[in-house]
């Protein structure tokens, strides 16, 4: 980049650089952002009639295509530049265009007298520096291949294995030792006592299995194995032993990739999984649509069931079916005493649909009951996680009869949870973050004193830092979660160097090259999401009340508008009623169209109608807002809203019957980390509209199987939406044609199976990983720990003793 800079300066474009500086000092702000960069350009570009090919091919305008942020001093501006996905650079340009490299701790200096201005930081910030710690870990090059960690962990393991033969096979050897299920001992015993005998054990075994039918049963010839130094754990028939005992002789001679892959991935060692959903209100009936609930909801249950199927699968084709294997899942959560009718005030539920799947909700300690007997936000939750992790400790211990294999977190408490439970019992951590805040609150780093009482960003983002740099593996839905795109900066990406002043620097907060990071997308559940065209999977009654209910009935006082037109194309969008999820964007997209209003009614369901029902903050600003729209574009007769819960059945065959009526989904949301509803909605058949910001860039193939939309450019959307409607209008196939592309979509890349085949053989070769470095991690949590006790614990007591005067 500095290349770029030196050729821009030796240009003629100089002058131009210099006048651009000028427009920005003419700004009322002094901070600017990447869109506001590219506005005030293209204002500048506009105002001196630059060609086209100048705004977008000269070096001023690649130098502006790659500005992150820009911030101005008295005599300089800084030029925060990423020539790179998952890179930065920074420059001070004075007023004689000097061109100064910036050190990230200069940086952040700046940041703190830009909202410091008035009252200078004396002395020195905690800094913290995580880089130092991955240097026991290989590193990705290449940032295409971020996201793809455990591909490059099995090269990097399998050279190691061909450069060190002795050591990594002792550490193989060692590991195929350890695994056990209810103290029966699993896949090699004590007559094998070296690596040497393992490889000749194996060979002697092979030619054991090889003379048997395929199609034996293992319990057939298990004492003869057990003899030779085989436990039970290679597989359920001789053949299905032959492979995987070939599998291991192929790694022990020739060490590769795939080979080490293939044989961890099939190695029974994970039985039981707790999954950490600590904040909500977490149950199967009457909680979606409530505050912090729906998208994880739905997510956590359906993985529950999803990775119990599998391990049971993976417990069957193992052979284990002779020790009565029943492999357990469990889902931790908070019991709600006040549970507003809900299942959340019983400690135990089963997962419906499961075999061994359970909700435990552990009870916070009491402190002040007015608090922890009733729902808290995720905002506010902060003060209660380290003695829930200590008491979920005890339950779980008793409930599963010994430790977890595996522990999943999700959400920023959720991971923080994850990370106390598994350095006190020892365990393979996985962190699912799903959306991380600091990427949807602008500047909440820079002024979380401002915003600390609201939100406590303090605290959020302290427990960010220590759950993903402690995790042993990071499971994101996309790439672009992870490091964003060309143009954008990612969620994770977001971590690596920022300051909350008066706090601490973040120098280097998250290594986004690590190994560690995975991109495995969630799936849809196909039990309540399918095509509308399967007719013979609905039941008639259900679209019958749910098609009345969507546009003619008039007798809940939970729905808003009579529709004057019902017979219009439907415009659909169902989301919670928040400032992310912009329902009340999209209202007001529809409302300044009127040519979409002639063409489409707007249906939504979403939250509450009332707003004494809610007692979200933001919620209620979104129902006065979205009441506001209706009346200022005179939407009456025109709407429905709806402000429903809906069970999962009725969520699935409301989509169908939206398709029915060829209609389409429209998801506006300012951001979307993934996009369940997306998923939801194609696989129904419904052509989708979903916003460029986030995941659905990678869900959605634009123009083939659904449409991006800029959500905040309210014209441009509902253009493309307008457009979409007069080709269906013209093309009686050509809705059908984008329906069974999103269909087809989901079907290939987004099925649960897909998502719990791979995170089990992540959690597998992670562990193994772990063992194998277990000794250089412990730096690393140590001073996680210690981050821990000394920054976010003091804040959490804090904001205890303010809820314990409420």
């Amino acid at each position: 980049m500095s290349e770029l800079l030196q050729l821009l300066l030796e240009s003629e474009e100089k002058s131009d650089f210099r006048s651009f500086l000028s427009d920005l000092r003419l700004q009322e702000t002094r901070y600017w952002l990447r869109n506001d960069i590219i506005n005030v350009y293209s204002d500048y570009c506009s105002k001196y009639q630059k060609s086209e090919q100048f705004c977008t091919a000269s070096n001023l305008g690649k130098l502006i295509y790659y500005t992150q942020e820009i911030i101005q001093e008295e005599y300089s501006f800084c030029f925060i530049i990423r020539p790179t996905i998952a890179s930065q650079e920074v420059y001070r340009v004075t007023e004689e265009l000097e061109i100064i490299p910036m050190t990230v701790q200069e940086l952040l200096d700046l940041r703190d007298r830009f909202v410091n201005k008035f009252h200078p930081q004396d002395g020195y910030l905690l800094e913290l520096d995580f880089g130092p710690f991955y240097d026991y870990s290989p590193t990705i090059r290449d940032p295409k291949n971020i996201g793809k960690g455990v591909e490059f962990l099995n090269r990097y393991l399998s050279s190691k294995i061909f450069q060190d033969r002795n050591e990594w096979l002792e550490s193989l050897f060692d590991f195929l030792q350890l695994h056990h299920y209810n103290g029966v001992q699993l896949l090699i015993n004590d007559r094998i006592k070296s690596q040497k005998q393992l490889s000749a054990q194996v060979k002697k075994a092979l030619g054991f299995v090889s003379g048997r039918p395929k199609n034996e049963s293992y319990e057939q010839f298990r004492f003869d194995l057990q003899m030779i130094g085989f436990e039970p754990g290679w597989g359920n028939t001789a053949e299905r032993v032959q492979e995987t005992l070939s599998i291991l002789d192929e790694l022990i001679d020739s060490p590769d990739p795939t080979i080490l892959e293939g044989f961890i991935s099939r190695l029974p060692i994970i039985f039981r999984i707790v999954l950490v959903s600590a904040h909500g209100w977490f149950g199967q009936e009457g909680v979606l649509g409530r505050p912090d609930t729906g998208g994880q909801v739905v997510y956590v249950l359906d993985q529950a069931k999803s990775l119990e199927k599998q391990l049971q699968e993976d417990a069957l084709l193992a052979g284990l079916e002779g020790l009565n294997v029943q492999p357990k899942v469990i889902i931790l959560t908070r019991l709600i005493p006040n549970s507003d009718g809900t299942m959340c005030n019983q400690r135990l539920e089963k997962v419906h649909g499961s075999e061994n799947a359970w909700i435990l909700r552990v009870p916070l300690r009491e402190f002040n009951p007015n608090m922890t007997q009733n729902w808290i936000s995720r905002f506010e939750f902060w003060p209660y996680l380290e003695t829930f992790a200590i008491d979920s400790e005890r339950e779980l211990l008793a409930e599963l009869q010994g430790r977890p294999d595996l522990i999943v977190g999700n959400y920023t408490d959720g991971n923080l949870v994850a990370f106390l439970l598994a350095r006190r019992m020892k365990v393979t951590q996985c962190n699912i973050a799903h959306a991380l805040e600091k990427s949807k609150y602008l500047f909440s780093n820079l002024y979380w004193q401002d915003l600390d009482d609201k939100y406590h960003f303090s605290l959020q983002f302290t427990a960010d830092l220590i759950a993903m740099n402690a995790a042993n593996f990071v499971v994101s839905s996309t790439y672009q979660e992870i490091v964003g795109t060309g143009d954008s900066v990612g969620q994770y990406e977001s971590y690596k160097c920022f300051t909350m002043p008066d706090l601490y620097h973040v120098v280097n907060g998250t290594e986004l090259f690590s190994p560690k990071f995975n991109v495995v997308p969630p799936g849809v559940n196909e039990n309540y999401y399918f095509p509308y065209t399967r007719t013979e999977d609905r039941v008639e009654s259900d679209g019958v009340r749910l098609e009345e209910m969507l546009f003619t009935s008039e007798d809940s006082s939970q729905i808003f508008g009579k529709l004057d037109d019902p017979s219009k194309r439907p415009l659909f969008s169902m989301a919670r009623l928040d400032r992310i999820k912009n329902l009340t964007g999209l209202a007001e997209c529809f409302g300044r169209s009127k040519e979409l209003q002639e063409h489409c009614n707007l249906i939504l369901v979403a939250g509450k109608i009332h707003l004494e029902e809610s007692g979200d903050n933001e919620e209620r600003e979104e129902i006065i807002k979205l009441y506001h729209i209706i009346d200022e574009y005179n939407l009456h007769g025109k709407i429905r809203w709806l402000g429903v819960r809906l069970s999962k059945t009725d969520s699935g065959e409301i989509y169908r019957v939206i398709a029915q009526r060829q209609g389409i989904f429209v998801q506006p949301a300012l951001f979307e980390a993934f996009g369940l509803t997306i998923l939801e909605a194609m696989i129904s058949g419904l052509p989708t509209f979903a916003t460029q910001f986030g995941g659905p860039l990678e869900i959605i193939q634009d123009q083939v199987n659904g449409f991006y939309i800029n959500p905040t450019n309210l014209e441009e959307t509902a253009e493309k939406i307008l457009d979409f409607a007069s080709k269906c209008e013209q093309n009686a196939n050509y809705w059908s044609a984008i329906s069974q592309a999103a269909i087809k979509r989901v079907y290939s890349t987004y099925t649960w199976k897909i998502h719990t085949t791979k995170l089990l053989s992540l959690a597998r070769i992670y562990g193994f990983w772990n063992f194998t470095s277990r000794e250089n991690r412990e730096d690393l949590l140590r001073y996680l720990e210690a981050l821990f006790y000394l920054i976010y614990k003091p804040k959490a007591q804090k904001l205890l003793e303010q809820h314990q005067h409420r």
